[in-house]
């Protein structure tokens, strides 16, 4: 990230084009004329009546469900959103390999690149977001069973698809996410063996971080009672929320550029810079002893 600077800004043009699309989506369904103004009651309980219909839960108890109408809405949005998003991380994996073996980074040539791969992304969309529809409706329809369930399937989807992203960019000639999401598996397997639990370390770092700040939060939240002054919590606070912001930010680049880094290892070969051997084998696998 110091010496490609160009990288910190991939994420936030992700971000802000997935808002510029929920905008998209939500202005024209939420400010459609209804005979009333935006700022009355009666707009937005003409708004609430097209997006929801009376229904009952699983104990026979009155309840209202998503129109026909606003699910289909929000399934077109979702897909936008995830095709999007998808896109816009090829061209970030495609400036984290190159950045990774030594070359420039460029935010134009990553975006060309992306277009050039658009088939592969958009099955890709379809085909992972049919999955997270199928894992939301385990959840939501088996009760705590399918709570837990969906989290396991969560969990071995996850790992499984880790490099799908990366296969994406480097791989011209797939196209099918059935065989982008199998190969990803077959890298780990081949080069981490069958103990796989899923690399953490730097989110772990980051979450251990968050742990140990929210004591001095505490700490100054004492502080602040026993001085009788509110205003030492409130510019603690707003001291801890952007330094937790820029963390989390920073750690989520760090993380995508080690995984980048562990696909060029286990596909090329590569011990990327400052990487070593040992942080790489260890990234998956456990030793028992």
């Amino acid at each position: 990230m110091g010496r490609n600077k160009e990288l910190l800004i991939f994420p936030i043009m992700t971000f802000w084009f997935s808002f510029l699309i929920i905008l998209f989506f939500l202005v024209p369904a939420t400010l459609r004329p209804t005979g009333y103004g935006y700022t009355s009651a009666q707009h937005w309980h003409a708004i609430s009546q097209s997006l929801f219909v009376p229904s009952t839960d699983m104990n026979g108890k009155p309840t209202e469900t998503l129109s026909s109408f606003a699910m289909g809405y929000l399934a077109v949005m979702y897909f936008v959103s995830m095709f999007f998003a998808t896109f816009f991380n090829v061209a970030f994996f495609h400036e984290i390999i190159a950045a990774l073996k030594g070359e420039g980074v460029s935010i134009s040539r990553g975006l060309q690149f992306a277009v050039t791969r658009w088939k592969a992304i958009l099955l890709w969309t379809i085909f992972a977001g049919i999955v997270g529809l199928i894992i939301k409706q385990i959840e939501e329809r088996l009760g705590i069973v399918g709570r837990i369930l969906g989290r396991l399937i969560g969990i071995a989807w996850s790992v499984a698809s880790v490099f799908v992203i990366p296969l994406i960019v480097m791989d011209a000639q797939t196209a099918n996410p059935i065989t982008l999401i199998k190969n990803s598996a077959g890298i780990l397997r081949r080069t981490w063996g069958e103990s796989l639990i899923g690399f953490v370390g730097i989110r772990l770092m980051s979450g251990l971080v968050l742990i140990f700040s929210i004591g001095f939060l505490i700490a100054a939240a004492a502080i602040s009672a026993m001085l009788h002054s509110v205003w030492i919590w409130a510019l603690t606070f707003i001291l801890w929320f952007a330094a937790m912001f820029v963390l989390s930010y920073l750690s989520g680049i760090a993380s995508q550029i080690y995984k980048g880094a562990l696909y060029l290892y286990a596909t090329e070969g590569v011990i990327c810079e400052p990487y070593n051997e040992a942080m790489l084998d260890g990234a998956w696998k456990y030793k028992k002893e």
